[in-house]
């Protein structure tokens, strides 16, 4: 199967602020009175007050928890696991006539302990969709999305971050897509979910009381991707010297544990017994001895590092203009980035007035997770097993939520997502989508509502030879038009 052809035109501007900058199209949505404005239309949703935030007013968000209580509650599951498993790897004890008579005592195992950190997975999962799925236009969720992948952690390492990574997203990401860089790259760090995924707590100062009396030495896993992929970027000029004294400058940066002798569970603290003591230098600057401030400031002036701006002005550029992104978008993101001290506001309001957004074809394969959003958006709501049915989707597409496969996150090239096998993956999505949907309308007029003026001849005529309303709801699914942003 073919991966969809995108058209050398110039693109429909309502297309552009649904797809480029948005989630798609709902419908009921007004293409012309979006093409009128679509700066407009796009910066409307970015006045709205908190709006990155899920709101825990809000009666479907009641049951979230906070990365404390998650990673408490996961703690907790583990050892009552941990103590499930001692008691059945021990002897069963036959019972004496004394304490049974009658000899029919049945050993029994005792069930498996719940795995709660899947109920609060699943919790963040569909507040994360629930809140995608009404956003008009997206563009917020987007950023949100784009900044998550950037600092992003994986479910996969460990239970506590399966619990935590949903609340990582809403405390250390969500608040400051509108802040400033340095304000969400310190949240970040400090965030305990981004300390285990990086496996901090195993880094200890060589010369610490708690390195000389154990033996213990540094884990440079934080300090190399805080340099190579949160801020500067590969080939800027940092050398490995640079990440062996920026590692010993976040010693001491962990959580603390069960039994809270540094703190309360779950929660982030500094351990100065673990931290390499006096001075450390960092691409040419000395950093005095002094704790956890030491790193501290070093965070805050790579986050203004030239070479941040521009590794942050080159992923914006690709993610919502081109996978070869215009060397001028790129130059006007990274002066924007220097000359607002990484106002993430003013970098998104530069990418709405950008001409390039809004010149350049669709060309970029929808994320799968962008797809299965627009999808769902498209289809309106559906009575079914969410969000498991969605969740299942994105693992088959090869983006499951929360789960990259290493600490630089999902690829944002569409060559990722163009195999033949994905292809067919989203070929069948469509198809079951189609087939759940609730209530269909007529196909022939949804494409006027989900794209607009921009189909092509070609889809038109596949849609209307469809043998069934399913069958070609399915079709416009997978239209090129429809995957193409």
């Amino acid at each position: 199967m073919a991966a969809p052809v995108a058209k050398s035109v110039s693109p429909d501007p309502a297309l552009v602020a649904l797809h480029r900058f948005g989630l798609g199209a709902k419908p009921g949505d007004d293409f012309g009175k979006i093409a009128a404005d679509p700066r407009g239309y796009l910066k409307a949703e970015l006045k709205q007050q908190d709006i990155a935030l899920i709101s825990p007013d809000d009666p479907r968000n009641a049951g979230l928890l906070d990365s404390t209580a998650a990673i408490q509650a996961s703690m907790t599951a583990a050892a009552e696991r941990r103590a499930a498993r001692d008691q059945k790897a021990e002897p069963a004890m036959r019972p004496t006539a004394m304490d049974d008579p009658g000899g029919l005592t049945e050993t029994k195992d005792k069930p498996a302990v719940p795995r709660v950190e899947a109920d609060i997975y699943r919790d963040e999962a569909q507040a994360r969709f629930d809140k995608a799925f009404a956003a008009t236009p997206g563009f917020v969720e987007r950023l949100v999305g784009f900044w998550s992948n950037h600092f992003c952690v994986s479910v996969a390492k460990a239970a506590v971050v399966r619990a935590s990574a949903g609340a990582f997203e809403r405390e250390a990401i969500r608040p400051f897509v509108f802040g400033r860089f340095a304000d969400m790259l310190l949240a970040v760090e400090h965030h305990p979910s981004m300390l285990f995924f990086l496996d901090n707590q195993q880094s200890i100062g060589p010369d610490s009381r708690v390195g000389k009396r154990r033996g213990r030495g540094l884990n440079e896993n934080l300090a190399r991707e805080i340099l190579e992929l949160h801020t500067l970027g590969v080939g800027s000029g940092y050398s490995q010297a640079d990440v062996t004294s920026f590692a010993g400058m976040l010693t001491g940066w962990t959580m603390a544990g069960r039994k809270g002798r540094l703190g309360e569970p779950g929660t982030f603290v500094f351990n100065a017994n673990a931290h390499q003591p006096g001075n450390a230098v960092l691409l040419g600057k000395t950093y005095p001895g002094g704790g956890m401030g030491q790193a501290e400031a070093a965070l805050n002036d790579i986050a203004r590092h030239p070479a941040t701006a521009r590794h942050i002005a080159t992923k914006l550029a690709r993610h919502f203009i081109a996978d070869d992104p215009p060397p001028a978008a790129v130059e006007r993101l990274a002066r924007v980035f220097a000359k607002t001290d990484g106002d993430l506001r003013a970098l998104a309001v530069t990418l709405i007035d950008m001409p390039e957004a809004w010149s350049t074809p669709l060309a970029k394969l929808r994320s799968p997770l962008d797809y299965v959003v627009a999808l769902r958006r498209a289809i309106g709501s559906t009575a079914g097993n969410e969000p498991q049915r969605s969740l299942r989707w994105l693992k088959a597409l090869g983006e499951p939520l929360w789960q990259p496969p290493g600490p630089n996150g999902f690829s944002d090239q569409t060559d990722a997502w163009t195999s033949a096998e994905g292809l067919k993956t989203r070929l069948d999505i469509a198809w079951q989508a189609a087939k759940q949907a609730d209530d269909i309308g007529n196909p022939n007029e949804m494409l006027a509502s989900l794209i607009g003026a921009s189909v092509s001849a070609e889809t038109r005529q596949a849609i209307s030879r469809a043998e069934s309303r399913q069958q070609g709801l399915a079709l416009l699914l997978m239209a090129p038009e429809f995957q193409r942003r």
